[in-house]
């Protein structure tokens, strides 16, 4: 691709390192904000600065938050003898867009998978077997995406909770073997939720 500005190109090739936007899909945001007035630009700039400067994990389920705690796990309307556990932030997203689930949530910030170099101890693990520990949870709700690497993470931990009498369910086969939460959509995946599984059923 041919631009006539030094600039432009290196802005292009900043916008086309973010996911699923290739050149022209770049080109066009870039011209986009060419189009406006400078203090509107520079201010998407200092909001995207100020996002990931400023940006906190949760101290207790690792979701994203403002502050130590997250809104979710702040709140106290919520029923905090349920955890559900995700791979990822998104996954929090797409469960509270369908407004069937009240408990709190443990993001693990991934799924065991040897292929690709992560292990057990590279995951939020050890912090959700201590919730288990300090907190009353009383169910522990799986909604990781229906893989092989999903269903090993689930094994993984199940075997470490056996010591504590902690109810062990998983989400319902709903989302078909191989998708993903994130592009379930609202009431698939509410019904996955409400109709989840113990995982010793699940798992054989």
């Amino acid at each position: 691709m041919q631009l006539p500005s030094s600039l432009l190109e290196n802005a292009v090739a900043q916008f086309s390192k973010l996911p699923g936007i290739g050149k022209k899909t770049a080109l066009r945001l870039v011209l986009h904000l060419l189009k406006q007035e400078v203090t509107e630009v520079q201010e998407f700039g200092e909001i995207i600065a100020k996002m990931r400067r400023d940006i906190k994990f949760c101290q207790r389920c690792h979701n994203i938050s403002d502050g130590d705690i997250c809104s979710i796990c702040a709140n106290s309307l919520r029923n905090k003898k349920i955890i559900c556990v995700v791979e990822n932030i998104r996954d929090v997203i797409a469960i509270e867009s369908t407004q069937q689930f009240n408990g709190l949530y443990h993001v693990l910030g991934g799924i065991i998978s040897p292929l690709d170099g992560i292990g057990p101890n590279q995951l939020n693990i050890e912090t959700l077997i201590q919730r288990i520990q300090k907190e009353e949870v009383e169910e522990l709700i799986f909604a990781l995406n229906p893989t092989i690497q999903g269903d090993t993470t689930i094994y993984y931990i199940e075997k470490k909770l056996n010591p504590y009498s902690c109810k062990i369910t998983t989400i319902a086969r709903g989302i078909s073997f191989g998708g993903e939460l994130e592009y379930a959509d609202e009431m698939t995946l509410a019904k996955s939720l409400t109709n989840r599984l113990p995982v010793q059923q699940y798992v054989k």
